[in-house]
């Protein structure tokens, strides 16, 4: 099996990172393995599509900082067809794209679009492309979704405040990692025009409902094939907790992670958003989850993987890894009969 990862920059890697995990584990099983920039794609004039990537080490290292380190060095970099590929794995995230690089937003999702009509590329890019922004979560049913107001004007935004008995949230429409979220409430009500006008800067803002349950931090559930990731009776998801009093859950913002039980609620959660994952083609999925209600669905670069394999004492990559086979399978026997958004959930 020949796999192509693509993400922001193979520079900017680190040892814990989801794909870091994936791509060595895939390597370790003797797959064939490259990895990608965006910046990395080459369109050939005969009409294919190839990049400048770095083949994985199969063995010679002895930990993930090894292996990053061998994975980057110059002599394993060569021009690929990425058309060659068995699956290629979109796992860049847009929104770290968004200051220096706007171009890099799309561009995987670009040449995925062209990649797919030859080989399978996961998660989907046409519907990669509906999800470059937060607007994507409003297409899941409203039961399992906070009260959402998305606008940029001043007034509307201050009024859903109101609304909300004067406590809400405001984040911006495009971004991730905690960046820009802020908490209205009595002690910062005074702010309020301050805090539209830094999350306006990036765009539309939205505005949200706040959930008393976000106290205990939130639950990060990784889903594959629209399931929940599971492996020897356990399952991929871990509770991440800021004791500093910043009510951001993200491990960017300084959380903790911590084993948690996967609830009636939790599950009840994914039932709800199944179909629409599946529908769309969203082989990995994040679900971040406060009390009964979805925060975000994370359809890009879905991390959090390390903490559950080390918080719940399993390997989840080469359960991913292992689905990724049969994927490939399956597809030599329905080549041309299954639309690529289908055979990414199967």
């Amino acid at each position: 099996m020949k796999l192509v990862f693509v993400v922001n920059d193979v520079a900017l890697e680190q040892s814990t990172y989801t794909t870091t995990l994936l791509s060595m584990k895939a390597a370790t099983m003797g797959h064939e393995v490259w990895t990608t920039g965006v910046g990395g794609f080459v369109y050939d004039t005969c009409g294919e599509v190839c990049a400048h990537a770095q083949r994985s080490p199969g063995s010679g290292y002895e930990n993930a900082e090894e292996y990053m380190h061998m994975l980057r060095s110059d002599d394993r970099r060569a021009r690929i067809s990425v058309d060659d590929a068995d699956i290629v794995l979109l796992r860049y995230d847009p929104a770290d794209e968004a200051g220096l690089r706007p171009w890099a937003q799309t561009a995987g999702v670009v040449f995925g679009q062209l990649a797919a009509r030859n080989t399978m590329v996961l998660n989907d890019p046409r519907s990669l492309a509906n999800a470059l922004s937060k607007t994507y979560f409003q297409i899941f049913p409203e039961e399992v979704r906070p009260r959402t107001l998305i606008s940029r004007d001043t007034e509307e935004i201050k009024a859903f405040v109101r609304h909300e008995g004067g406590k809400a949230v405001l984040k911006p429409l495009q971004g991730s990692g905690g960046r820009n979220v802020f908490l209205v409430d009595e002690h910062e009500r005074a702010n309020i025009n301050q805090m539209i006008d830094a999350v306006r800067r990036d765009g539309y803002v939205v505005a949200q409902e706040y959930l008393p349950a976000a106290v205990e931090g939130d639950v990060r559930l990784i889903v594959m094939n629209g399931r929940p990731l599971e492996r020897d009776g356990k399952v991929a998801l871990i509770r991440r907790r800021n004791s500093s009093g910043d009510m951001r859950s993200n491990t960017r913002a300084g959380a903790t992670v911590e084993a948690v039980e996967l609830t009636d609620d939790m599950i009840r959660l994914v039932e709800t958003v199944r179909p629409q994952l599946v529908k769309d083609g969203m082989f990995l999925a994040g679900l971040d989850i406060v009390g009964d209600k979805l925060m975000e669905v994370n359809v890009f670069s879905t991390g959090s993987l390390y903490s559950a394999m080390d918080l719940q004492g399993v390997d989840f990559s080469e359960t991913i890894v292992e689905a990724l086979e049969k994927k490939v399978g399956y597809r030599q026997y329905y080549r041309g009969n299954i639309d690529n958004t289908e055979f990414a959930t199967l």
